[in-house]
């Protein structure tokens, strides 16, 4: 989603950033929406380790691009 909002590229600066703060929303409403949907729809899920897999994988990934 973040990449089809962004898509349409523009030479204005103040609205490229606009766009990629619009599009950083976006991705973290579906996120949320999706956490809540799996918790809803996997009632044998435990929240807790869900939230820390993704926490741990999200940190990973931003400390590898670190290292690069």
């Amino acid at each position: 989603m973040y990449a089809i909002v962004v898509a349409g590229g523009t030479n204005d600066a103040k609205k490229a950033f606009r766009t990629h703060v619009r599009a950083e929303m976006l991705k973290i409403f579906i996120t949320v929406v999706l956490f809540v949907l799996a918790l809803a729809l996997f009632q044998s899920a435990a929240w807790l380790w869900l939230i820390l897999g993704f926490a741990v994988a999200t940190l990973a990934y931003w400390f590898s691009l670190l290292a690069v």
